[in-house]
């Protein structure tokens, strides 16, 4: 049996940094609270609560008593501009280790809506409702953006109107261009519309890449948390590029049936997979394949 770890799979610049930071924090001797997951993978989260990172919502943020060490971070997702209004209230100091391609996208939302109010047009941004950054991205301008997770969704857009399409960084390319000829051709002054291809290249070039893993493998198992948007995209990439490809959160999901007549496993991973983990997945298939 031959099983291989992608080795462009894992962690982003932005993930390593955050997790970093709050390991930095916990070493100085400071009380760390995440506010929320600071990277969508359980395991990962529960390896920082074990170093004394702790996790939050937004609602616990009254709970924390105000001192000199202790520290609220912000992970790499971002934060809208009302969560640091609610950090000066609560008197909480904070370390901010928004991804820099997160930060950059967020100072070209405001310009976005600047240039958009003053010719009544509208900012849209492609992206998971709900999700961190796409909350954090919109409360930049007040939520005045409206988001947009498939085709369907531009049902609801006035194209009598300037469009400024912007993305979150971890979407698909293929979907970006499918919304940006759709926004195109509804327009009725397609000169208005302006489009700024927003992806971070680290997460979508990862694409081309990981369907020439997949192909090269009898099978693949893909490893990733349930939050992981980027997982749900690039899982998707590595099945359509072999379709014996499975996803897994753990080690302890797998059975050795699943290699029965199986020579070569690949293990790749989302931008919010830890290495280590990928690690033990390979570690337990080749002890459960043992005897196979």
């Amino acid at each position: 049996m031959k099983v291989t770890i992608d080795t462009k799979s894992g962690f982003c610049y932005g993930v390593v940094s955050a997790i970093s930071k709050a390991e930095e924090l916990v070493a100085e001797g400071c009380s760390v609270y995440s506010l929320g997951d600071i990277v969508h993978n359980d395991l990962e989260v529960a390896r920082l609560e074990r170093l004394g990172v702790r996790t939050i919502s937004h609602a616990e943020l009254a709970n924390i008593a105000p001192s000199s060490n202790t520290k609220v971070l912000i992970r790499a997702h971002g934060e809208p501009k009302s969560t640091y209004h609610r950090l000066e209230e609560c008197a909480l100091g904070y370390a901010d280790a928004t991804c820099p391609v997160v930060a950059k996208l967020q100072k070209l939302t405001i310009e976005a809506d600047r240039q958009m109010s003053e010719v009544g047009g509208r900012v849209l941004i492609l992206g998971k409702k709900g999700h961190a950054e796409v909350v954090g991205l919109n409360g930049q301008i007040d939520n005045r953006a409206i988001v947009v997770e498939k085709l369907s969704d531009l049902d609801e857009i006035d194209f009598n109107h300037p469009i400024f399409l912007l993305s979150q960084t971890t979407q698909s390319l293929a979907l970006f261009s499918q919304v940006r000829d759709e926004v195109l051709s509804r327009s009725t002054n397609p000169e208005s519309v302006v489009v700024r291809d927003t992806i971070c290249r680290q997460v979508a070039g990862r694409e081309e890449h990981l369907r020439a893993f997949a192909s090269e493998c009898d099978m693949v198992v893909f490893v990733c948390g349930a939050k992981s948007s980027n997982g749900k995209v690039l899982f998707e990439t590595c099945h359509n590029a072999n379709p014996h490809s499975i996803k897994i959160e753990s080690p302890e999901e797998l059975r050795a049936e699943m290699f029965e007549g199986v020579e070569n496993v690949g293990i790749c991973g989302a931008t919010s997979t830890p290495h280590w983990l990928m690690e033990q997945v390979r570690d337990t298939i080749l002890e459960l394949t043992k005897t196979l």
